[in-house]
């Protein structure tokens, strides 16, 4: 069978959506189906998988990107975001994945219009790119509303996001299913090298961009305790909250506690979360943004180390509380700091094992068995052909 999968997030790019994405192609690929991937460009090249083909044109926007429907080798569309649900008005089958945020407040304009095509418009550059903005939200918001209830099939990837997407598109019921996530082979492979030392050592893994994400109530936490426990905090990931961050860690007197590591390769953060004793990540939920699911919480799992999570959207789906992790009911400092007391002074204790045993639960091929039960029914000359 041809797949045809739209990622236009996709690796080299870092993130949740784009591990989705790269796992299930390379799932794909190891079936022996053939994939073409349509992304966008990257500027530092193309992620290279065996038996994957990357064509990298999307455009992010509906009227340029039509032109990659022609290929009429195509057996089954594969949507990676909901902003791309409109290929469904074109093409079928479709199978669409969704996230929560791609769906919630779709940020690929893809409806966005090129004003700069109408009469004596495309004078007016000043004011031309922030209108352009704005139309394109709307559109977009209307395109996908009116596309996702074409799909052949939605995937969510927790009950959460599932039950979110309904909520806002209730016409897309009886079309949905929840895949989950998985965690990939190099994790579980990965062996926990915790030593006995004197500090505990605590880390996030997130791009610093959402401030939904918390980071600063878990350094204002971490503040309440700096005089009472020994321990290190490290905070993998970039974005454009980091000076604020870093400079909030100064100012709380956090400096020789706290290190913001940036972007690591996928090699030296497993080896970060073999050795640290707590994966934190107290996401909150905002009207345009939520946890889907959190593959990072899975990812520190599979190396053996428990997390701490809020207990808010796909978090609940990604935690075993009491075997993989714990929560906190509502992220605040307060919370945070008591939750950390705890483990702290060994009031929790969590088995590296069953941290590993829990995620080994949730698997790519898993979710590609559930996926391809809604693709057409091929023979086997379909394959590898």
């Amino acid at each position: 069978m041809h797949v045809g999968v739209i990622a236009p997030e996709f690796p080299p790019e870092i993130g949740g959506i784009q591990t989705y994405a790269y796992e299930f192609v390379r799932e794909l690929a190891r079936r022996g189906h053939r994939v073409t991937v349509f992304t966008r460009p990257h500027t530092d090249g193309e992620a290279s998988l065996p038996g994957v083909k990357v064509v990298a044109v999307l455009k992010l926007r509906r009227a340029l990107d039509r032109h990659i429907l022609r290929d009429t080798t195509i057996d089954v569309w594969h949507v990676m975001n909901a902003a791309y649900a409109w290929v469904a008005l074109e093409a079928a089958p479709v199978v669409t994945s969704v996230h929560g945020n791609d769906f919630l407040q779709p940020y690929l304009p893809v409806a966005r219009p090129d004003l700069q095509r109408l009469p004596r418009l495309w004078r007016s550059s000043r004011w031309r790119p922030a209108l352009e903005k704005a139309l394109g939200r709307q559109l977009t918001n209307r395109l996908v509303r009116r596309a996702l209830p074409r799909a052949a099939h939605i995937l969510a990837n927790s009950r959460y996001t599932e039950q979110a997407l309904l909520k806002k598109y209730p016409a897309c019921r009886g079309i949905t299913s929840v895949a989950w996530v998985g965690v990939s082979t190099e994790y579980l492979d990965c062996e926990p090298t915790r030593n006995a030392i004197d500090h505990v050592r605590l880390i996030t893994v997130c791009r610093l961009a959402e401030p939904r994400k918390n980071v600063d109530l878990v350094l204002r936490a971490l503040a309440r305790l700096k005089d009472r426990h020994r321990f290190s905090y490290t905070v993998v990931g970039d974005g454009p909250l980091r000076p604020g961050l870093e400079a909030l860690a100064q100012e709380l007197g956090l400096n020789d506690r706290v290190r913001f590591a940036g972007f690591v390769d996928a090699a030296a953060l497993r080896r970060l979360l073999a050795a640290s004793d707590l994966f934190v990540l107290t996401s909150s939920i905002s009207a345009t943004s939520h946890e889907g699911f959190g593959i990072a919480y899975l990812e520190a799992n599979a190396c053996g180390t428990p997390v701490l999570a809020a207990r808010l959207a796909g978090a609940v789906d990604a935690v075993d509380e009491g075997v993989s992790g714990f929560f906190v009911d509502m992220p605040t400092p307060e919370s945070i700091a008591a939750a950390l007391e705890r483990f702290f002074c060994q009031d929790l204790q969590f088995d590296p094992a069953a941290c590993r045993a829990f995620a080994a639960r949730f698997t790519w091929e898993r979710v590609v068995d559930h996926a391809v039960g809604y693709y057409p029914v091929r023979t086997h000359s379909d394959i590898v052909r």
